[in-house]
């Protein structure tokens, strides 16, 4: 009886907090599921003040299931373009398109069927159902698990199936039977705004009279840190084709990486002369020409989830390609609204600075710049 009478009373301060301090976010002002759920997709991995302005306009090109299966998936690449995690948007495509076959166009209302789409995990089935639906399932992302591991001081961390099924529990008795949506989504903007990670406003916080992390004045201790992956450096060498002022790109990146993405060609390696060599016979093959590689115009760094990044950057040329070859031509105007990645946009960010810079020493008389005086990014 105790339990339940604390349940009640952290639930009601809990609401009655979101109700007073709840973000006007544009996704809290729809029962739509589709707006949900595209909502809890881009969210993943990915801060909220960057994704308002990509969600707003994703919905201003695609507003419903019908639209956005119906659209080629080179349109939906564009519009998520620059938010990363480019799979997402392969399994919204994907997921819209399952819908509308198979569900009238309508997110399904069961758990089941909701899991077997697409890219739609445990958290994100029951964050929709929950939001879009009324069904009291709970949604432990990390902000939920970091408020849940303080309120009870519990060892562990989320990847942690044992710490999950514990959360799930105790979560399960807190969540009302009506408007559960809005307590899982109370739930996470505590965890976004006051149970930070690093220093927590606790004096802000609804929970604080009933936080064992709290009294024993150690909330940053909980959660456990979860184990990292040891970050990879690998070389990454890239090539800068030019023809009547357009570069040349090609489908993905290397090793799988972003395959729904325009990049510059580029190959992997465990050193710069092996990333070169392999990006050689790359080329070659895709367009069945030994290509020229110039010179090199420089260096920069990028990082994608574990790996550390040294691109190298060199001109080559083709004097002739297949039109098979998969490559595609684009103006630097172009990239504004083109499905590329982040490292094309710093590598033609890079390719712009470098020529800026070259301009401006041979207006001086100094020239263009030397190959060992190439520009690097950094």
């Amino acid at each position: 009886m105790r339990n339940q009478i604390q349940s009640i009373a952290v639930r009601n301060a809990l609401l009655n907090w979101f109700q007073a301090h709840a973000r006007d976010l544009p996704w809290r002002k729809t029962q739509d599921p589709y707006g949900i759920w595209l909502s809890e997709v881009m969210l993943q991995q990915t801060q909220i003040a960057t994704v308002i302005p990509y969600y707003q306009r994703f919905l201003r090109a695609f507003p419903n299931f019908k639209r956005l299966a119906a659209s080629p998936f080179e349109k939906v690449a564009e519009q998520w373009s620059g938010l990363g995690y480019y799979r997402r948007a392969r399994h919204l495509h994907l997921t819209a398109q399952r819908i509308v076959r198979e569900f009238g166009g309508k997110f399904p209302s069961d758990y089941q069927k909701a899991r077997k789409l697409p890219g739609v995990g445990h958290y994100t089935a029951n964050a929709v159902l929950s939001i879009a639906y009324n069904q009291p399932l709970p949604a432990l992302d990390g902000n939920v698990a970091r408020v849940m591991a303080r309120l009870y001081a519990w060892k562990g961390h989320l990847q942690q199936s044992s710490f999950r099924r514990a959360a799930e529990r105790k979560l399960q008795e807190l969540i009302p039977l009506e408007n559960p949506g809005a307590f899982n989504q109370a739930m996470m903007e505590l965890g976004q705004t006051v149970c930070l990670p690093r220093h927590p406003v606790c004096e802000a916080c609804p929970l604080s009279p009933w936080c064992r992390a709290h009294r024993l004045k150690i909330p940053e201790r909980y959660p456990a840190p979860k184990p990292r992956r040891p970050t990879e450096s690998v070389h990454l060498a890239a090539a800068i084709i030019q023809k009547d002022r357009k570069l040349a790109f090609i489908r993905g990146l290397d090793e799988g990486l972003m395959s729904d993405l325009w990049n510059f060609p580029a190959a992997f390696g465990k050193s710069k002369g092996q990333a070169l060599k392999r990006l050689q016979e790359k080329l070659a093959k895709a367009t069945r020409k030994v290509p020229r590689l110039e010179k090199t115009l420089g260096t920069l760094r990028h990082n994608i989830t574990f790996r550390s990044i040294q691109v190298t950057l060199h001109r080559a040329k083709l004097r002739d390609y297949s039109p098979r070859s998969g490559i595609r031509w684009f103006s630097i105007k172009d990239l504004d609204h083109a499905p590329v990645s982040q490292l094309a946009r710093k590598i033609a960010k890079a390719i712009i600075l470098d020529h800026h810079s070259a301009l401006s020493r041979h207006n001086r008389g100094a020239g263009l710049p030397r190959r060992d005086q190439a520009v690097k990014q950094r």
